[in-house]
């Protein structure tokens, strides 16, 4: 393995405390469109793209005209309901600021589609420090498959053992995996250590991580 030289970056639940903001403008647009899922339901599955949360609560295909015509009611009631609410975790900018103080390429890698990603950054201050940025526009699939992060490794122009990936559910862990790439999983997500395993470490939230930064596998 080589050393840590760069860090893939989940946004949802890694830095911005919005993964429950997520899931009820699922369960609103769910609703709308007469899909009878629930909360748990929905919530268990944030941190899948649309594609897949369309596909398993629905039934429908993310390209059919309901699948296209939920996905733009979903994301209108997150914008305009939810995404003022939201707030980076504690100490999320600090961190950010220490691993690309350390000379770490970090680049964004994460399901959101574009226009839910650029406000996120912002309310974290990742648009400081952020090389590049991947989305769900970048990739075919979504995670749990690891299209975003293969997609993400070619932006950072690193291989794949000499990046971390930071994320906080088990398809960050999964898509990571079969990209090759070793994970840091936070609990702020609303997963424990069971749904975190295959990480190589787990820390509490972002804080956590900061304050242990020194003997983390980011000082590797």
């Amino acid at each position: 393995m080589g050393s840590i030289r760069g860090v893939l970056l989940d946004v949802d639940g890694t830095l911005v405390d919005s993964n429950d903001a997520h899931a009820r403008a699922w369960e609103k647009a769910l609703a709308e469109f007469g899909v009878d899922a629930s909360y748990d339901e929905i919530r268990e599955r944030i941190g899948k793209g649309g594609d897949k949360m369309i596909g398993e609560l629905a039934g429908w295909s993310d390209e059919s005209p309901e699948g296209r015509k939920l996905s733009e009611r979903r994301q209108e009631i997150f914008l305009k309901e939810y995404l003022p609410t939201i707030q980076a975790f504690p100490k999320a900018s600090e961190l950010l600021a220490r691993m690309h103080d350390a000379g770490l390429k970090l680049v964004v890698a994460t399901s959101a589609k574009d226009v839910e990603m650029q406000p996120l950054l912002l309310r974290c201050g990742a648009d400081r420090y952020i090389e590049e940025k991947t989305s769900s526009d970048d990739a075919e699939r979504s995670k749990p498959d690891p299209d975003i992060v293969h997609a993400a490794l070619e932006r950072i122009g690193l291989p794949a053992d000499e990046v971390i990936m930071l994320g906080d559910t088990p398809f960050d862990v999964e898509a990571a995996e079969d990209a090759g790439v070793r994970t840091i999983a936070l609990r702020s997500g609303g997963w424990g250590p069971d749904g975190l395993a295959g990480a190589i470490a787990i820390y509490d939230d972002a804080a956590d991580l900061l304050a242990h930064y020194d003997s983390s596998p980011l000082a590797n």
